[in-house]
C-alpha cells in the first residue's frame, strides 16, 4: 500500500492513535504498516510543551489496532533476536503456546498467566 492509497482510505475514517514516538520512528512504523497493507499516517506533534522532546502520533482505524500491535510485537522480537537477547524463534514459539489453563501469552515477554489488574503478571505490560 502506498502513502497516497492510505491517505485516501483514511480520509473519512475514524482514526485513533496507536503509538506516540519520535518522528523517524513514527515514519518507520507507518512504512511497516503500509508494507502489511495497514493504512496508517503520521500525525502532527503530540507534545508541544517547552522542554518536551517532539513526539508524533501514528494514526490508524480502530479495527487495525491489533494488526499494528502484531507488527510492533514482531519488530520487538526481531530486535531482541538481532541483539542476541533471545534464541532465534524463541519469541514466536512463546507467542504460539497458550498455558495449560488456556491463558494467552503476553505479547511482550511470552508469560502465559492470569492478568493482574489487567497487566502481565511477569513484565507488567498493560493488556486491558
Amino acid at each position: 500500500m502506498t502513502e497516497q492509497e492510505a491517505t485516501k482510505v483514511l480520509t473519512d475514517a475514524e482514526l485513533v492513535p496507536c503509538a506516540e514516538m519520535q518522528l523517524m520512528d513514527a515514519r518507520r512504523l507507518v512504512e511497516a504498516c503500509l508494507g502489511a497493507d495497514v493504512p496508517a499516517l503520521v500525525h502532527r506533534e503530540a507534545c508541544g510543551k517547552m522542554g518536551c522532546s517532539p513526539k508524533f502520533q501514528v494514526l490508524v482505524r480502530p479495527e487495525d489496532g491489533p494488526r499494528v500491535a502484531a507488527i510492533l510485537q514482531q519488530r520487538w522480537a526481531d530486535s531482541l533476536e538481532r541483539e542476541g537477547l533471545l534464541p532465534q524463534g524463541a519469541m514466536r514459539q512463546a507467542a504460539a503456546a497458550p498455558s495449560e489453563d488456556g491463558e494467552p501469552p503476553c505479547p511482550a515477554c511470552g508469560t502465559a498467566a492470569p492478568l493482574v489488574a489487567g497487566a502481565c503478571a511477569d513484565c507488567g505490560l498493560q493488556l486491558e
